[in-house]
């Protein structure tokens, strides 16, 4: 059973990130979203004792974003957000080969908009196998912060379930739910996403690209 923490613990946590973000968010919106980060993670999770430690780094996330958005953190590469259900396969495998593909090229995150309580352990092997390492990693709720502060969001099979927003580009990739395939299927979907982020960067290097974001993928 997971037992809340008290507002000690919170006060704690929020005043740590205040102290991060300082003249980027107000002390109240650090608590606030810490508060929400561990009642959205705890709606889901089964990680127990972690949830704490994960409901600080996801709050941390969503006020990185939510500065980045506002305009209060530059932001020198693009932002790319994936966005499948359960953020438990498709869109964190697809955040983390961009980031290890992209090498500083662009930063991805990844969320759900029907979280899991876990990665899917499989997803996590296959991925090892390439040397990426999602160990650490832990599905995380789609939020307006992390949308709002993207250049483009690439969902994977979430449907209508994403918000849009009128200045942000879309894009979606038709790639399979690799949730309870066999080992060799799911290394097939690694391996497509693994295509879709090459096509993705090299249109990321296309001259004028800030102005006319249409990348062929």
């Amino acid at each position: 059973m997971i037992t809340t923490p008290g507002e000690a613990l919170f006060d704690r946590i929020a005043a740590r990130l205040a102290g991060r973000f300082h003249g980027l968010v107000s002390p109240e919106t650090a608590r606030r979203l810490v508060v929400d980060s561990y009642g959205q993670l705890r709606a889901a999770s089964n990680v127990g004792a972690h949830l704490v430690v994960l409901a600080e780094r996801f709050a941390a996330e969503r006020l990185t974003a939510l500065a980045q958005a506002e305009g209060g953190l530059d932001t020198p590469v693009p932002e790319v957000l994936f966005v499948c259900d359960a953020n438990a396969g498709r869109s964190q495998m697809a955040a983390a080969l961009a980031i290890a593909r992209g090498r500083g090229r662009l930063h991805a995150r990844s969320a759900g908009t029907s979280p899991a309580a876990e990665l899917e352990l499989a997803v996590v092997e296959v991925m090892a196998e390439i040397g990426v390492d999602l160990s650490a990693e832990f599905p995380k709720p789609l939020t307006d912060e992390l949308v709002a502060a993207a250049d483009l969001v690439i969902t994977l099979g979430c449907g209508g379930a994403c918000p849009l927003l009128p200045q942000t580009r879309y894009l979606d990739w038709a790639v399979p739910d690799p949730a309870h395939q066999p080992l060799s299927e799911i290394r097939r979907i690694r391996d497509e996403l693994d295509l879709l982020v090459t096509d993705l960067l090299a249109a990321l290097g296309h001259p004028g690209l800030d102005q006319q974001w249409t990348p062929d993928v």
